[in-house]
């Protein structure tokens, strides 16, 4: 990207609803209720051919600097410092407010460029907020309606009249080729059975989930080494699902932090509810997915249906037992956390576990290698030679069992999918293979192939009979 431009203004002007305008998605929550967005969040935006990084950011309060208010207003002025440009947003349909004349000279302040735009002009009534803006000496206002997309053309030409042509059209630079890859093609000499190895250079996207107040935030802040993300003793401060990135040993990470996810009983207000499914949204997308406890009071009944959510997606699981550094007889805990995850959790049997402290920084590297080794697991591939070997095997040890005096016999089986594990086992009758053998199998896979902790799914299949359907001559 060229530059950056930051989304500021008050609160419930509508610099989230711009910022999903600018990069085409709706990656920001929006609602009526004012100060929804809290962390400023970056996005790649297109303009009418303008290319370049958009940050949205909290409606910047007059509050004490210790409040949570302070806290976010601390955290805009970090995105107006980091941006090129700022894109200083104000209400045309209901007018400016003192609270506008202050951001206003404090952006003046900054000398940084600033384009002023007058959203909601397409309300009846909004021309004399529209011209109310001029009197904030910031140039002539933008009009626009981030909700509806009018104004972009003007939006673009002023963003351009700001950076300067140069920054907002960089030459392209010729990218010669090199070498080309060429695909195999059939006939071919090539190893079916051949298992891929697992690259360690691979961009690697995690997701951070837990119940609120457990420390999430805190944690990845650990890892960046700076107040990236909104922490604070309140519970439930995180709202969107902000996306961070770093390199760890030379691997780029990509971590989401998600906001806190309470009982679905108790989430009643709209925005608990949209903050939940927009965490819920990054469970999906991302590879592997750690789950922070807090280790004062862990396994709560939230905790283990949270697990068992990220299993059922069929997402790679670690867990994080944060605060460890409240813990006074750590053996002790450490023995009893080891039991309880064995016996709450016997879905997610071999699950790495570590516990950390989010507040001083211990653990995580070895949350990090835990992380890492569990990706490998969760993409991890098997040849069909050697299951097949290992099909024949598990099968003279325990055979399938036979039901209607008819045994069940199991054919063949292959690896269908990695991502996670996925195995198809060719058999007779498999509608009557009981739920017992399968765990079974996969209890087999996961000791003889060391594959712990990650979810791992079998179908059976049975070939068609040709004959079923067709009348008997007589």
């Amino acid at each position: 990207m060229s530059f950056t431009v930051a989304i500021v203004g008050r609160p419930n002007v509508g610099k989230s609803t711009l910022f999903n305008r600018l990069v085409g998605k709706k990656l920001a929550l929006v609602d009526d209720t004012p100060g929804v967005t809290r962390d400023r969040r970056p996005g790649d935006a297109r303009l009418m051919g303008l290319t370049f990084t958009i940050i949205d950011t909290a409606g910047l309060e007059e509050a004490d600097a210790e409040s949570l208010q302070g806290r976010m207003r601390a955290q805009t002025e970090a995105a107006i410092d980091e941006a090129d440009l700022s894109l200083f947003v104000v209400d045309a349909k209901s007018g400016l407010t003192p609270v506008d004349t202050d951001l206003a000279e404090m952006l003046r302040r900054r000398g940084k460029p600033v384009v002023l735009v007058a959203n909601k002009s397409e309300a009846r009534g909004s021309d004399s907020g529209f011209y109310d803006a001029y009197t904030l000496g910031l140039g002539e206002p933008t009009p626009i309606s981030a909700e509806h997309g009018q104004g972009m053309l003007d939006l673009r030409d002023a963003i351009v009249a700001a950076i300067g042509e140069d920054r907002a059209y960089p030459a392209k630079e010729d990218v010669a080729v090199t070498d080309v890859d060429i695909p195999q093609t059939e006939g071919e000499d090539s190893d079916e059975d051949e298992e891929p190895t697992y690259d360690e250079t691979k961009p690697l996207r995690v997701a951070i989930v837990g119940r609120p107040n457990a420390g999430k935030s805190t944690l990845i802040n650990r890892f960046l080494g700076e107040d990236r993300l909104l922490t604070g003793p309140e519970a439930g401060i995180t709202r969107d699902s902000i996306s961070v990135e770093w390199d760890w040993r030379g691997r780029t990470i990509k971590m989401f932090d998600t906001a806190g996810m309470r009982h679905k009983a108790r989430v009643i207000e709209k925005l608990e509810k949209l903050s939940v499914a927009d965490a819920l949204r990054a469970i999906r997308f991302a590879e592997t997915v750690v789950i922070v406890f807090d280790a004062t009071i862990p396994f709560e009944k939230q905790d283990l249906q949270i697990v068992d959510l990220v299993l059922r997606e069929g997402r790679a699981a670690v867990l994080a037992f944060n605060k460890w550094d409240m813990i006074e007889d750590r053996q002790a805990v450490l023995a009893d956390l080891r039991e309880k995850t064995d016996r709450l959790l016997p879905q997610a049997r071999g699950i790495r576990a570590v516990p950390i402290s989010g507040q001083t920084g211990w653990g995580l590297d070895k949350l990090m290698q835990s992380i890492i080794d569990t990706d490998k697991v969760w993409n991890k591939r098997i040849s069909t030679a050697r299951l097949n070997r290992w099909l024949e095997t598990q099968q003279v040890q325990h055979p399938p069992p036979a039901v209607s005096g008819r045994r069940i016999k199991l054919k063949y089986m292959t690896q269908v999918k990695a991502r996670p594990p996925a195995f198809m086992i060719s058999c007779t009758r498999s509608d009557a293979l009981p739920e017992s053998y399968t765990r079974y199998l996969i209890n087999g896979l996961r000791a003889d192939f060391d594959m712990p902790s990650v979810p791992i799914r079998i179908h059976f299949r049975s070939p068609e009979n040709p004959f079923e359907g067709k009348k008997r001559r007589t």
